[in-house]
């Protein structure tokens, strides 16, 4: 199974994240964000993996460190959990309209030399 833990720690958040991308969408999200607790979950359960992040930032100043180091620590455990081993590109967009907004999402995987066709 591909999983990684990445446990990051900076002047502004502590942050513990485990990640099985073979999950089954499972997830426990707590950021102290309720609303980017949310994203993160629908994010795990849609893209099929587990997530188990703990996050605790300086909110009092402001909610800008919290997502921004959890970010950096989710692409980490995901170039972990892929390791060397992935050869492939993945990108895709997906629209969705939801009562009175329109939900839009842009993913695109790359790393230098995975994918020869020039993308």
């Amino acid at each position: 199974m591909r999983k990684a833990r990445i446990q990051r720690n900076t002047n502004e958040t502590q942050i513990d994240l485990a990640l099985n991308i073979d999950g089954r969408g499972k997830y426990e999200v707590s950021t102290g964000i309720r609303f980017f607790d949310h994203m993160l979950e629908l994010f795990a359960r849609h893209g099929g993996f587990d997530l188990r992040l703990l996050a605790k930032g300086d909110l009092d100043v402001d909610q800008h460190h919290t997502v921004e180091d959890v970010g950096i620590a989710l692409g980490e455990a995901f170039d972990k959990a892929l390791g060397r081993s992935w050869g492939f590109c993945w990108a895709g967009y997906f629209v969705m309209p939801m009562d009175e907004t329109l939900g839009l999402a842009a993913v695109d995987f790359w790393r230098q030399g995975c994918c020869d066709r020039g993308y």
